[in-house]
């Protein structure tokens, strides 16, 4: 791992199955790493299109030939599509023993990977922890980003050495722990973007010009705060029992947005839970804001 990537000899053969915002830009990863991409799947207009601005030169095949080609597969699929790819890909006979095979699914261990290892194949999990945009900074994003790593425990070096050579830092995840621990990425990511975007239209609809430049220093601040100081960061009138204020809240969002008043009313009361938790709010204080956030 001391030799700059450039440097090493291709070792695996790699097919890329999906060549999707993840897939294509792990696939530029492990090429980055040294080795060998030799063939990608891609069917859509836009999957071509990004194939072949971030792995150019790589071929382009249909899945079974991607996957017969490759020593390394990796696949970069929807969760839902993953299990009856792998199952159907067996019983087209093209998994063959000691290949290594990985899927990119957060929620998802080795199990539904099930039919391919009964072949012989070497399975793993590997997941990045990042959000992809579909843009040539994806790749950049990669370095020292975390990966939720699972395994058996013989190709756990395996597992970690190749996230390792694409940039990234593994963090062993367990089988049984796979959904929860992608529920809780799911909470810090999609649900902080859908929050900012509530955020902003909001404030577009008051008539606030630039929202973004309005909530980018808060946001920055506040993701700062709580990742030090966890629920000692939490301001605002739910933590300081500001019923007056919540009521205001909850009138005016019933009155101008409708559809952002039931995240509202959620958020408010999990924050009201975890400020009584920490002791920020009495108990009484806390019944006041709960009843406040109750609404016909």
């Amino acid at each position: 791992m001391t030799s700059a990537p450039a440097a090493r000899p291709a070792r695996l053969r790699v097919g890329v199955v999906g060549a999707g915002r993840v897939g294509s830009a792990l696939g530029a990863a492990i090429a980055r790493a040294g080795h060998d991409v030799v063939a990608v799947s891609a069917v859509s207009a836009e999957s071509l299109a990004r194939a072949e601005r971030m792995l150019p030169g790589v071929a382009v095949r249909p899945v079974d030939e991607t996957v017969s080609t490759a020593d390394f597969v990796l696949l970069a699929v929807p969760d839902d599509v993953l299990r009856p790819l792998v199952a159907g890909l067996a019983e087209t006979g093209v998994w063959r023993p000691g290949q290594l095979v990985a899927h990119t699914s957060g929620a998802q261990g080795i199990g539904v990977l099930d039919a391919a290892a009964a072949r012989g194949v070497l399975a793993l999990a590997l997941h990045p922890v990042m959000t992809f945009t579909g843009r040539p900074e994806d790749l950049d994003r990669l370095d020292g980003a975390t990966w939720g790593v699972t395994a058996l425990d013989e190709l756990r070096p395996v597992a970690e050495s190749l996230v390792l050579e694409m940039g990234g830092e593994p963090v062993w995840v367990p089988e049984s722990a796979r959904p929860l621990y992608h529920a809780s990425l799911t909470v810090a990511s999609n649900h902080l973007v859908t929050l900012v975007n509530d955020s902003m239209t909001l404030l577009d609809g008051a008539g606030v010009a630039e929202p973004a430049r309005l909530v980018a220093p808060l946001l920055s601040a506040a993701l700062d705060n709580v990742l030090r100081l966890g629920d000692a960061a939490l301001t605002g009138p739910v933590s300081r029992g500001d019923v007056a204020t919540v009521t205001a809240h909850v009138q005016t969002l019933a009155r101008r947005a409708p559809d952002v008043l039931p995240s509202y009313l959620a958020m408010a009361r999990r924050t009201a839970e975890r400020a009584h938790a920490s002791g920020r709010l009495s108990a009484a204080q806390t019944d006041a804001v709960l009843a406040a956030l109750e609404i016909a």
